[in-house]
């Protein structure tokens, strides 16, 4: 599945004044209205009571290539000025493993920032990629500033795109890329990525693309599979 929920997380019991982890209700659980225009489908959700946000998801296939393109816009309805970001998970079953490349200079000294309290135990980081795979004693996240994310599946691969904005502030320790494994007996994860924050007032709007690209496996190993796939 592909949602969206506003970040940053730590702010939502902020708007929503609840006690414990309940995400937004229009983000999360709202029937939305849909609208199709040729080759492109748009979700567009009801005015959430406590964001007064409305999200609109724009999906579109290409019409030559195994490529669809979300395009995710918050439009701010009414409320007093807050600080809002767009923030894109995509959940996925149990990989062979998972990948990010390093930019030429990440912000973080290893390449990437803990965002749960133990490392996950595969986590590497070797000759420009970042690697894990889901560990099924332990649920573990990572937040990296990569442009970029993969999926190694047994026989395919899922590259999802969205690049980083060189500036604006970015939640999570400046994460603009998100890792999250899940233990079992959920065996998925999530490969999420992040706008930088906006101050929204009454009439804003904010965008953010990803792009996801789905082939078939070229090579024996997953490591040797995300080089080439990334030119690393």
């Amino acid at each position: 599945g592909d949602k969206t929920w506003p970040s940053p997380e730590a702010d939502w019991s902020i708007f929503t004044e609840r006690k414990g982890w309940r995400p937004p209700p229009a983000f999360d659980g709202w029937a939305s209205d849909v609208k199709v225009s040729g080759s492109t489908l748009t979700l567009i959700t009801g005015e959430d009571p406590f964001y007064g946000t409305i999200a609109e998801r724009r999906i579109q296939m290409h019409s030559s290539k195994p490529e669809m393109t979300i395009t995710t816009t918050y439009r701010r309805v009414k409320g007093q000025p807050a600080v809002i970001g767009i923030w894109v998970i995509t959940q996925l079953k149990n990989p062979v493993a998972l990948f990010a490349p390093l930019p030429k200079k990440s912000i973080y000294r290893d390449g990437f920032t803990m965002l749960g309290q133990n490392p996950p135990p595969s986590l590497k980081v070797e000759k420009g990629l970042v690697s894990l795979t889901r560990n099924p004693k332990g649920a573990h996240k990572i937040g990296l500033d990569a442009d970029s994310l993969l999926w190694v599946g047994e026989k395919h691969v899922l590259r999802i795109d969205s690049p980083r904005e060189r500036r604006g502030e970015y939640p999570d320790k400046g994460s603009s890329t998100e890792i999250y494994t899940s233990a079992d007996p959920l065996p998925y994860i999530e490969l999420e990525t992040l706008g930088p924050l906006h101050r929204m007032k009454e009439g804003d709007s904010i965008k953010r693309s990803n792009v996801y690209t789905l082939s078939r496996r070229t090579e024996a190993t997953p490591d040797a599979e995300a080089r080439a796939v990334f030119g690393r």
